[in-house]
Order: C-alpha cells, then sequence, then structure tokens
C-alpha cells in the first residue's frame, strides 16, 4: 500500500485563516481556522496553486478554480460535489436544483448531506447552495461566512442582479 503524503498552507482571508491541505494528487481539504496562526506547513505544487487563486478570488480577480482535487467520498457525493462545480459565479441555487441535477429531484436531504460533507469549500461552491425560498441556510464555516461569500460574488460579477436558480 502507498503512503499518501500530505502538504499544508495557510491563506489569510476575509473570511479568517484558511488551511490547505493536499495530496501529489490535488487540493483534499480546506478549513476555516478562528485561531491565529502558529504553525509552518511543507507546501506542494499543489498548495502553492491553491493559494495563489483563493488569493485572486478574495481579490475579485478570480472566477473560476482550475486546481486539481482529490476527493474523498461516496460517488453520491462527488456526484453533488461535481454538480456544484457547474454553478456560475455569483449564481445561487437551491437543494432541490442540485437533485434535480444529479437525476433525483426527491433527494434534496441528500443533496444537503453530501453538501455538509464538502471538505473544499469555495473551490467546490457550497455557499451557493440557497434554501427554497433563497434563505441562507447550513454552512460549515458560519452562515456570516457565506453570507460574505455570497456578497462578494455579487460586488465582482458582471450582471446588475444576482441569479437565482430555483
Amino acid at each position: 500500500m502507498t503512503e499518501t503524503i500530505f502538504y499544508k498552507g495557510i491563506v489569510k482571508s476575509p473570511v479568517g485563516n484558511l488551511e490547505i491541505t493536499a495530496t501529489d494528487k490535488g487540493v483534499r481539504r480546506i478549513e476555516f481556522l478562528d485561531e491565529p496562526i502558529t504553525r509552518i506547513y511543507e507546501m506542494n505544487s499543489q498548495v502553492q496553486k491553491c493559494k495563489q487563486q483563493l488569493q485572486e478570488y478574495f481579490k475579485g480577480t478570480r472566477k473560476l478554480f482550475t486546481i486539481d482535487l482529490d476527493l474523498q467520498g461516496t460517488e453520491f457525493q462527488k456526484l453533488v460535489w461535481m454538480s456544484l462545480l457547474t454553478i456560475p459565479y455569483a449564481v445561487t441555487v437551491s437543494y432541490k436544483f442540485i437533485a434535480k441535477m444529479v437525476g433525483d429531484p426527491n433527494a434534496v436531504r441528500a443533496v444537503g448531506m453530501a453538501n455538509n460533507k464538502n471538505n473544499i469549500p469555495i473551490i467546490i461552491p457550497c455557499h451557493r447552495i440557497v434554501g427554497n425560498k433563497g434563505s441562507l441556510t447550513g454552512y460549515a464555516g458560519g452562515l456570516w461566512r457565506k453570507d460574505w461569500l455570497i456578497n462578494h460574488e455579487l460586488e465582482y460579477s458582471n450582471s446588475e442582479k444576482q441569479l437565482n436558480l430555483f
């Protein structure tokens, strides 16, 4: 069995420090940190590329990420996450919309659970999923971060008004 080597890096952002974890295959996890940075990590090219693209995103100059991902989850979770990657910048959709995308309009709760297991927030834009009537619903980083990310994208989008797909 091959040993997996993990590399890490930190990105300072308006929504707090983000810890990036990657393997040689791609980014595996992004975690919101609420405590001060006291660690030094060994980075690889995957972490460096992710860090650069996140910094560009927070400056408003990047709307699409082009990093490799090392997804870990069930086939259904991966299907949901890949669907999330198709949601355009500054667009919000409902859980029901994603359930229809994955082929089961009744799988709203399962989509919510898969969304909850997303270990790569921002890159896999689970913050763009909202309640049926556009209400903010759970987010691992806290609703204030979800709200900030949605508004950040609106500020830098080319459209006058946010498009909501329900």
